[in-house]
């Protein structure tokens, strides 16, 4: 008797573990049970992928949703729609909202609330302060928890750990990875006085400069192998940092934003002023090669967007006032597609650090490639599809990309979770099925 399944689909190229396949997939009760399907197999519905790639479903592990805070400018609803509508399956959101996720009755409200309204999967961050440590080995263990998020320089927020005996604190207070913003705090308030309202944009990367991320990296690594605690320090920006984190492969993981392996200064304070402004800062050529070195030697092991929204009105004040923060969840995956096709990096390896790397970094059950028995994840992308990435088409209420009007080729056409099609073609389909997704203890 042929088998049947609920979802079939058929005559796409996969990207799987051990290469690129002409397979089909077969799904049922939302987990792949095969790989290669009988040409007389039944489906409750069939996709047809020809001319297509299939990836296993793509995660962007480094978002700022804002919820709870200013729906004006982004929510769990709105920018989990615009994940899946650029190809995402899941994101992880951090936790310096207004009011920060800091306790467990916070972390209860985001989880009920985000299982509600979430268009696809998401893992939360628990951010830590110096108040909540002895708290902190039983709320990285709570449902749908990726990480203990520490801030140890000022960004977006009220979260901060910025001295070496709180920060040593927390490493001894469990046992998961932290991810880490890692800014060295004392030397950005020194240098604080340097500047004044109304000075260049460009002087966001003179203030907060590559001594204050690599002191920063530094100070985090030493006390990582004194305590043996792992770390994820997140969007690595200098290639100091870069070739210093692979003496510590035993303690250590690391994140490169889109933005640092797209975006060059001083060009992107030139054209873009305030739109260009973010932390750790754009800088100049020489850290780009690096990171793309950095991707390309296996030193990386997640790539994300730090998708941080602000009101267009605040990005167009004078610096330092306007805020620190780029949107970019839903541009995440068409202009990775567009490196694959400039020849940066193989379209395998964009599979890995989107998808294998964060399961690895952060633990995830069941998710990160095709394999039988995993979660039907799967983003379907076109690579020869040339587009223009447009402001209409960001979903997010704040409007704005800091990539608008850049030519892309290659494009995500389809988001399948759990074995629901949840975008088709720029549609979003049927109603919000996300989930808290799963971790290993």
């Amino acid at each position: 008797m042929p088998a049947h399944y609920d979802l079939l689909i058929r005559n796409g190229t996969c990207v799987l573990p051990w290469g690129l396949e002409a397979t089909d997939i077969g799904v049922r009760d939302g987990r792949i049970v095969a790989l290669g399907v009988g040409p007389d197999a039944t489906a409750e519905k069939t996709l047809d992928a020809t001319g297509l790639h299939v990836l296993p479903g793509l995660i962007d592990p480094h978002v700022h949703l804002r919820d709870p805070g200013n729906k004006a400018v982004e929510s769990i609803p709105t920018g989990t729609k615009a994940a899946v509508l650029g190809g995402l399956t899941a994101v992880f959101d951090m936790p310096n909202t207004n009011p920060s996720i800091t306790d467990a009755e916070r972390l209860a409200w985001k989880q009920g609330y985000a299982e509600d309204v979430a268009w696809c999967d998401m893992g939360l961050y628990i951010g830590g302060t110096k108040t909540n440590i002895n708290a902190l080995a039983d709320l990285e263990l709570g449902r749908g928890v990726c990480a203990i998020k520490i801030f140890a320089g000022s960004s977006t927020g009220d979260l901060m750990v910025e001295d070496d005996e709180h920060i040593e604190m927390v490493m001894r207070a469990g046992r998961r990875r932290i991810a880490f913003h890692s800014e060295d705090e004392y030397r950005l308030q020194d240098r604080k006085p340097m500047f004044r309202s109304g000075d260049p944009y460009s002087n966001h990367m003179v203030w907060r400069d590559e001594e204050c991320a690599f002191l920063g990296t530094r100070r985090l690594m030493a006390l990582a192998r004194k305590t043996g605690r792992p770390a994820h320090i997140l969007h690595v920006s200098t290639w100091q940092e870069l070739d210093y984190l692979k003496d510590f492969r035993d303690v250590a993981t690391c994140e490169v934003l889109l933005n640092h392996l797209t975006q060059v200064a001083p060009d992107c304070y030139d054209r873009l002023e305030g739109f260009g402004v973010m932390n750790p800062p754009i800088r100049g050529e020489e850290h780009r090669e690096a990171a793309w070195k950095a991707i390309n030697d296996g030193t990386v092991d997640t790539v994300g967007s730090d998708h941080a929204p602000h009101p267009r009105d605040k990005k167009l004040l004078p610096w330092p006032e306007c805020p620190a923060g780029l949107t970019g969840i839903q541009t995440l995956v068409p202009i990775m597609l567009d490196h694959v096709n400039a020849g940066r990096l193989s379209l395998m390896r964009m599979a890995d650090l989107m998808s294998a790397g964060p399961a690895r970094v952060y633990g995830i059950v069941g998710k990160g490639r095709l394999a039988a028995g995993y979660d039907a994840d799967f983003t379907l992308v076109d690579m020869k599809r040339q587009r223009r990435i447009e402001e209409s088409w960001i979903v997010s209420p704040c409007g704005w990309s800091p990539f608008a009007g850049m030519p892309v080729t290659g494009w995500p056409v389809a988001t399948i979770i759990r074995g629901n099609v949840v975008m088709r073609e720029d549609e979003v389909l049927g109603e919000p099925i996300g989930r808290l997704v799963k971790f290993q203890g």
